[in-house]
């Protein structure tokens, strides 16, 4: 649904990139005793969270408060008397918070439209009510898109039960009207939005700051308002636009961080839609798509947990399924919890990176913290049966002698109030109880196989080494100083190489070498607040394994026609690849499909290949297969290799679209990959498996030539393999990222160079702010490459590029800082003249075009003058330096030049 206050993509701003940092907490009654005191304390809760929150210029406008409570029933039966219709018994009607259009007309066309799909699901309206409110304390900017606030009461088919039943007919009721109401909106501008549509809670919010909250949604301050719990939200949103919507509490949580693997999550809840199916819908269409994608990605996780709990699990189930803990090397974790982890990490992905979430459906209020802990929750237990817990202590007053104990959450745990059955119940109480729910043993030894466990069979040998090895690096693009810079020391000291900060090379885009198409994608970092992870000290709480092959349905996990084999990480080995090509069990069939194409027609036959490659993949799912490979072996004169990413990518994306990507595991044979940042995409963009065959063949070349430090090839390999892995780990815990399992597909990358066209339909929802190149200059590249290899008139054919990428070389790619310019910089400061580094500076900014910023220029005519009381004075601008109030890093050259001679003038 389209958050119609956001502004649409342009320019530089992109709405898919907005994120927020928030302050959460909950007051709940142990007992279901509700009184109008909660929602007093929750509010000064959420006061004293003020912090936490923010405001733009305008400072009564703020990026979104709100409270999510239980239907005060007794309220809500006072009112609607007034209004001239009664309600039934508390749990026989539904009420929803709806965000409708501001204008009487339309507004009267959206509750039609709802009302008409009220009566086809078989409920009945019972009235509306418009929620008196106080709009002066807000800002200008929140008054300029504030929504209509209207109520609606919908009673209970007595066909349908109470409780679940009801909810879920709540949720379709929903959906349907999300899908038909809002595209009006789109058409004629406004907007619909339901917060809750629920029989046991309700969330009030907005675009408010914390303190304003209570005051403006004036039902919050009557006395007969009234609730067992509580839960409130104070949102910061960094960089970006807030808006009514955006607000929390979703419907379910509120949340404290990141979900880093966002796209990656929304993606694979698409992708499976087709395959799940529940006997609890009738229609399981009607309430797709699952996740909305134009929500937060808090908004997002709240839709998957949502949908996991009304088709049949329990909310700490749900939640445990989307943030396990760190189970895999947790030598104290009981094995029942250890194989419910393994069996629901193959049917579902984490959802990862830094999080406090609180959840609620009205009955049990709970708390979890990311598996790493990087965001805190802290809590109280009170003697009068009272639980508070927020981001932090100090949020409200509570004297020492009424503290029955406090402590905080830790990582991975959770912290779970029933007040149905009155009591808090302990982490390990819950997750025995979920993990004991289903044989979770049973089914991970039906679905599951490791790697390791599958035996050679006849056939199995690793494909043989290629005869024309430098002609295949050459094709690939393989360099010198690939192999002595990256893939040697790799293979002789197991580590990922490092070398110094910075890149002063052109963008590829920019670059008049040939590029491979990975170094178009800019691995992204953690947006808001976000702390690394060591993915080596802290090796407890990461995992590199990758379940490869049919993952299930996600709402019938026993199914028999899933199952997948686990493995350790994603790099394969030429003898594994071999095993699972021609693997003899009836869980698994693999097909091959070829990624190479005429070189010579270019484009045109690139295309065509990628649409034959779409085609093959779907024919092989049809007839059963689970395990596709993509493969480039087998290049020749003619024929040349699609670039590995934009085919993975490719066929990911279009399974993705097609909503069978979970039906198949996807492995890639190719001499292209061979570093760490290749097989970070390859993964990043769906690819579950990668045998980098060539670099495999460069290592025995270089074992042969005895440039190994005397190492035996199969401990060379174990340490290039063990090397790429570490520098993958490296990688995603930067970004917070616990598992190879929720990077895979997430896509946590910019495109920086590459059409638009070409991002949509190959790189889907993959951020692009610069256009560049699109199928046919990938075609050309490729071309030039392959021609190296095979044109016989060439005079390098017999050699491999330099490459020049690390090192500046004269025949190799060009670089900022070369000897030239360093020499100019060197002479300037040495002896102090001003003409040497103004030429520094103009072979730096002017002479090639290395950067995006070489691309700019000052647009310095004027429009109009600036009159004259607007100009500073010079000798005001002076003292503003002599005391410290502006520094000369903060002006330009000219502008430095011109004030020095100034302050010499006034005696400066």
């Amino acid at each position: 649904m389209r958050i119609n206050s956001l502004p649409d993509k342009q320019g530089l701003y992109d709405p898919a990139l907005e994120h927020d940092a928030c302050g959460m907490g909950f007051v709940v009654n142990i007992k279901g005793l509700k009184s109008h005191d909660i929602i007093e304390e929750a509010l000064t809760v959420l006061e004293n969270l003020s912090h936490r929150g923010a405001s733009g210029a305008d400072e009564n406008t703020g990026d979104g408060a709100g409270i999510m409570l239980q239907v005060p029933h007794a309220f809500f039966q006072r009112e609607c008397r007034v209004l001239g219709f009664e309600l039934p018994d508390q749990g026989d009607y539904g009420v929803g918070m709806i965000f409708a259009h501001r204008y009487d007309d339309f507004r009267k066309v959206q509750m039609d439209a709802f009302e008409r799909i009220v009566r086809e699901e078989g409920q009945e309206i019972l009235g509306w009510r418009e929620v008196p409110i106080d709009r002066t304390t807000i800002g200008e900017g929140a008054k300029s898109v504030m929504p209509r606030f209207i109520q609606v009461f919908i009673a209970r088919d007595k066909e349908v039960a109470k409780g679940l039943e009801f909810e879920r007919k709540l949720y379709t009721i929903r959906k349907r009207a999300e899908k038909v109401i809002v595209p009006m909106c789109e058409d004629k501008g406004g907007t619909f939005y339901v917060s809750s549509l629920s029989s046991k809670t309700i969330v009030y919010k907005g675009m408010l700051t914390a303190q304003q909250l209570r005051n403006f949604y004036l039902d919050l301050s009557d006395l007969d308002f009234d609730s067992a719990l509580a839960m409130v939200h104070s949102r910061f949103s960094t960089n970006t636009f807030p808006s009514w919507e955006r607000a929390h509490p979703n419907r379910y949580i509120v949340h404290n961080g990141e979900i880093n693997t966002i796209r990656g999550n929304a993606n694979w809840m698409k992708a499976r839609q087709k395959v799940i199916d529940s006997p609890l819908f009738q229609d399981m269409s009607q309430v797709y798509p699952i996740i909305d994608d134009t929500g937060s990605d808090s908004a997002m996780f709240d839709n998957c947990l949502e949908f996991l709990h009304l088709t049949g699990r329990s909310l700490p189930h749900g939640i445990m399924m989307m943030i396990p803990e760190p189970w895999e090397f947790n030598e104290t974790m009981s094995q029942e919890r250890k194989d419910f982890y393994r069996f629901n990490n193959f049917i579902m992905e984490p959802w990862d990176g830094p999080a406090a979430i609180g959840f609620s459906d009205g009955e049990v209020i709970g708390a979890v913290l990311d598996r790493n802990g990087l965001r805190p929750a802290r809590y109280y237990v009170t003697k009068d049966d009272r639980v508070v817990l927020a981001s932090e202590v100090g949020v409200i007053d509570i004297k020492p002698t009424n503290v029955s104990y406090k402590g905080r959450l830790e990582p991975g745990k959770m912290l779970l109030i029933d007040t149905k059955s009155q009591r808090i119940v302990s982490d390990q109480e819950i997750k025995h109880s979920v993990a004991s729910l289903h044989p979770y043993q049973e089914w991970t030894r039906r679905h599951i196989v490791d790697l390791s466990e599958i035996s050679p069979t006849a056939g199995s040998a690793a494909e043989a080494e290629p005869t024309d090895l430098l002609q295949q690096q050459k094709a690939f693009g393989y360099t010198f100083e690939d192999i002595q810079m990256t893939i040697q020391p790799m293979a002789v000291h197991g580590t990922d190489p490092v070398g110094s900060m910075g890149m002063d090379s052109p963008l590829a885009v920019l670059s008049e070498q040939p590029q491979m198409l990975y170094l178009y994608f800019k691995q992204l970092f953690a947006q808001v607040t976000n702390p690394p992870i060591d993915g080596i000290r802290e090796e407890i709480v990461t995992s590199t394994s990758l379940p490869l092959g049919n993952t299930g349905n996600l709402l019938d996990p026993s199914r028999g026609d899933s199952a997948c084999i686990m493995l350790e990480h994603p790099l394969l080995t030429d003898e594994q690849m071999a095993r699972i090509r021609n693997l003899e069990d009836k869980r698994f069939k693999t097909a091959t499909i070829s990624i190479l194409y005429k070189a010579a027609e270019g484009s045109r036959s690139m295309s065509r290949t990628l649409d034959r490659i779409f085609r093959e993949a779907d024919q092989a799912i049809a007839e059963g297969a689970n395990i596709i490979i993509l493969s480039d072996r087998g290049l020749n004169e003619t024929m040349a290799p699609i670039p590995a990413l934009l085919a993975a990518s490719g066929l990911h994306h279009h399974l993705t679209r097609k909503e069978i990507r979970t039906n198949v595991g996807l492995l890639l044979e190719s001499g292209e990959p061979r570093e760490v940042h290749h097989f970070c995409t390859l993964v990043g963009y769906g690819v579950t498996g990668i045998n980098p065959y060539l670099a495999f063949a460069t290592l025995r070349k270089l074992h042969r030539q005895g440039r190994l430090e005397g190492l035996a090839y199969e401990e060379a390999q174990a340490n290039y393999i063990k090397a790429s892995v570490k520098g993958m780990l490296k990688v995603i815990t930067k970004m917070g990222i616990s598992t190879m399992r929720s990077y895979h597909g997430a896509q946590i990358f910019e495109a920086v160079g590459l059409k638009q066209e070409l991002v949509d339909k190959y790189f889907t929802m993959t951020p692009s702010r610069l256009e560049g190149i699109g199928l046919e200059e990938i075609a050309r590249e490729s071309w030039l490459r392959h021609e190296s290899a095979f044109n016989a008139n060439d005079p390098g054919r017999d050699t491999l590029e330099v490459g020049g990428y690390f090192h500046c070389l004269d025949s190799g790619e060009i670089h900022l800082y070369n000897p030239e310019t360093i020499y100019l910089l060197q002479r300037a400061c040495r002896e102090g003249k001003y003409e040497l580094f103004r030429e520094f500076s103009r072979m730096i900014g002017e002479e090639k075009i290395y950067t995006l910023r070489n691309m700019l220029d000052f647009n310095c005519a004027l429009s109009d003058s600036i009159p004259i009381e607007e100009v500073e004075p010079v000798d005001s601008i002076v003292k503003r330096f002599k005391t410290g109030a502006m520094s000369f890093g903060s002006i330009s050259q000219e502008a430095h030049e011109c004030l020095a001679i100034a302050m010499n003038h006034l005696g400066g």
